[in-house]
Formats: structure tokens, C-alpha cells, sequence
């Protein structure tokens, strides 16, 4: 195994190329290989000395050992996702693939470098809406089942956390965000405000602010990023015509809220 090999596993950002960091962006200049999904894969511009690896989405495990495989040989190799590499994405694939891979693999110089996740992205366009207390929740019953995802809604509302929810609803399974709904209007009630951030920092970015009672299945899609206020989240007009809403979370919550 080669002593100049290194893996870096990096986030992209949310989509706008400001929001790549100077961290990541340093690594991709360095990078004689990156390895990711097709679409992340084709955001970095080609350049002499960099070789792109694309691969489908749910070739997580292969794609990790695959670029493993490439650094033990002695290649500067970058593993991309967007958003942050460490929230629903390729860190995680990475290390599964390491833990059970060749031994002399653990020797590598692997890094991971933090972007700017979706959830961030989208919540500080809409002001503060996870500014106190929240959780983070994966939709997709794609790796865990359904009866997990709605038990964690449940008891996410129980606790009253604000929630960011990632891959709401896809064309393969386009039931799983209205029981999402439905779970949630049982727990919640109606009147919660629920926002929806869709490409976030891209031309297609748009962003929506309504109710649990108002929201329709139809409003996600696998590019929205949902959230859900918790029960303290406030809502209210931008002083600016045609800004739409501030949404925010007080940082504290009243005594009262220990004993309900």
C-alpha cells in the first residue's frame, strides 16, 4: 500500500458552489480521482489530472470500497455527497466498508471533511425554525422499515422537537409522506406550522411556509427539505413586501413544558 494515498470524504453544500467550503474545495484540487453518485459526481468541472467515478444511488457499499481500493494504491481519492458527507449520506458507507474491508485499508490517511447540510441550508433561509431543541429524521424506508420511521415521528412529537425530515417522498414510494403527514396531524394537531425548502441555493430553489392541516403530499418531493415547527415555533410576517415569512424557534422554553 502506497504511503501518498489519502481519502477525504466531503460535502458539497446544498448546491450553490458558495457553499462549498474553502476545506473541501482544497481537497478537490488535490483529488486525482472523486467517487460518488452520478448527479454529485458531474457538479465538479473536469480538469486534467481528475478522474470522475459515477455510480447509481444505492451503490453506497461498492462505491466505498471501490475508492478504499484506489486510495490503498496510492491515488488522492475524494468521496462526495452533498450536503454534509456525515448527515444521511456516504461518511457513514464509508466506515461500514472499512470496519468490514481488507485490515491494511484502516492504515489509510482518511479524512472527513463537514459541509453545509440541506437542514442548515434550508432553515436559515426561513430564519430559525431548529433554533431550540430538534431532531433529524430519514424518511425513506428504503434501509430501515416503516414501523421504525413512524415510531421515531411519534415519539420525536412526543418529546416536541422541531424535526427536519430528509427524502420525504419519492415516485417509487409516494404513500410514505402522507402517513408521514397523517402521524404527524394526529400528534401535532392542525394548526403546526410545517415548511418546505426545495433546492435550497439553486436557480429551482422555492420555499413554502403553511399547517400540518394545509400540507399535501404533493408539496415534497426527494429535492424538498420538510420541517415542522415544535409546539413554541413562532411564525410572522417579513417587514419587506414579497418575502414571505420568518419562521423561528425561541432558544427557551417555560418550566411548564417539563410537566406535560
Amino acid at each position: 500500500m502506497s504511503a501518498e494515498g489519502w481519502l477525504k470524504i466531503i460535502g458539497l453544500g446544498p448546491g450553490s458552489e458558495e457553499l462549498i467550503t474553502p476545506e473541501a474545495s482544497s481537497a478537490l484540487g488535490e483529488a486525482t480521482d472523486a467517487v460518488g453518485y452520478v448527479p454529485y459526481v458531474e457538479r465538479l468541472a473536469p480538469r486534467p489530472g481528475l478522474t470522475r467515478h459515477g455510480s447509481d444511488n444505492r451503490e453506497e457499499i461498492r462505491r466505498a470500497e471501490q475508492a478504499l481500493t484506489m486510495a490503498a494504491e496510492g491515488r488522492r481519492v475524494v468521496v462526495v455527497s452533498s450536503g454534509d458527507p456525515g448527515v444521511f449520506a456516504m461518511g457513514a458507507a464509508v466506515f461500514e466498508a472499512l470496519e468490514a474491508g481488507r485490515p491494511e485499508w484502516r492504515a489509510l490517511d482518511i479524512q472527513v471533511l463537514p459541509g453545509v447540510s440541506a437542514m442548515l441550508a434550508a432553515s436559515a433561509r426561513l430564519g430559525a425554525p431548529l433554533g431550540h431543541d430538534f431532531c433529524c429524521l430519514n424518511l425513506s424506508d428504503n434501509l430501515k422499515p416503516w414501523a421504525l420511521i413512524e415510531k421515531r415521528l411519534r415519539l420525536a412529537a412526543e418529546a416536541d422537537f422541531a424535526m427536519a425530515f430528509y427524502n420525504p417522498r419519492s415516485r417509487s414510494r409516494p404513500e410514505g409522506f402522507a402517513r408521514a403527514l397523517a402521524v404527524l396531524r394526529e400528534a401535532c394537531g392542525e394548526a403546526r406550522p410545517i415548511m418546505f425548502a426545495r433546492a435550497i441555493s439553486t436557480p429551482q430553489e422555492s420555499v413554502r411556509v403553511t399547517s400540518l392541516g394545509e400540507a399535501t403530499p404533493e408539496m415534497a418531493d426527494m429535492r424538498t427539505l420538510v420541517m415542522v415547527g415544535s409546539s413554541l415555533t413562532r411564525r410572522f410576517p417579513a417587514g419587506r413586501e414579497g418575502e414571505g415569512e420568518w419562521v423561528y424557534t425561541p432558544r427557551s422554553a417555560p418550566s411548564s413544558e417539563a410537566t406535560r
